[in-house]
């Protein structure tokens, strides 16, 4: 077998001896130079060059410099090789961004943008932001317990913290369902983008004794009510089915439904 010659090329503006003809990625991440890369796998002859992270910068004698993919570059007599610069970088990131459009919960692609520092557009998270959660919990609830804040550079819906009351109103006229009820047992919690935004004991139906609706929102639905319509009568707490079945008539007066 014949062994290849051993030449010197600059990286990094420092020497480094590899064969002549080696696959250059390989020949920089087996000299301990970190380089991010996802397509190239070392057992597989062929190199493809599609996910473009392995971009470094390239000069040869009587050539300006040039921005090429490591993986698709055989080590060559006179090759220097800068892996950092501004321009590097950026390509790297268009590339980054480009592959998790296609992958965006990847955790491989996540993990190896923050290895190496690259900024990329914050992962889809389900909302729209078209403000329907937050203009219905203001404008009819009333409770505003939700706003447009930001975080990290991005625009997202967020709780006010202490004023859900877990009527869930927000859940049911999101258009993305990114905001979710979860009743379990006697507990209800309301949760966006897996953040929970407000938990709440619910109370039971005096008809059917099925637990249906939180102390919070009874409260503020019988205030409302009381303020509209002043009255001293005593009011039940009705599941929507119990109150259909049961009014408007309990023991010959009126009674309220919630």
């Amino acid at each position: 077998m014949t062994m290849s010659a051993m030449i010197s090329i600059m990286v990094n503006s420092s020497p480094l001896a590899v064969e002549e003809g080696e696959n250059l990625l390989k020949a920089l991440q087996g000299a301990g130079v970190r380089l991010p890369a996802i397509c190239f796998h070392p057992a597989l002859h062929k190199t493809v060059g599609v996910c473009r992270l392995c971009t470094v910068e390239v000069a040869t004698p009587g050539k300006p410099p040039e921005l090429k993919r490591a993986c698709l570059l055989k080590a060559h007599p006179g090759l220097a090789v800068q892996t950092e610069s501004v321009a590097i970088q950026s390509a790297r990131e268009k590339a980054m961004r480009a592959l998790l459009k296609q992958a965006p919960q990847s955790e491989r692609l996540i993990h190896l943008a923050q290895e190496f520092g690259l900024r990329i557009d914050p992962a889809p998270d389900g909302c729209i932001r078209c403000l329907l959660c937050e203009r219905v919990c203001k404008e009819v609830v009333g409770a505003k317990a939700l706003k447009l804040g930001k975080r990290n550079g991005q625009r997202l819906i967020e709780p006010v913290e202490g004023r859900c009351i877990g009527c869930g109103t927000c859940a049911n006229i999101c258009p993305t369902h990114v905001i979710r009820i979860t009743d379990d047992e006697s507990v209800r919690t309301i949760s966006i983008r897996d953040e929970v935004i407000g938990r709440h004991p619910l109370a039971t139906c005096e008809g059917c004794g099925k637990r249906f609706a939180t102390p919070k929102f009874l409260e503020i639905a019988h205030d409302r009510a009381v303020d509209h319509h002043p009255d001293t009568k005593d009011h039940h707490r009705w599941c929507p089915e119990c109150s259909k079945r049961l009014s408007p008539r309990v023991s010959g007066t009126l009674t309220r439904r919630y």
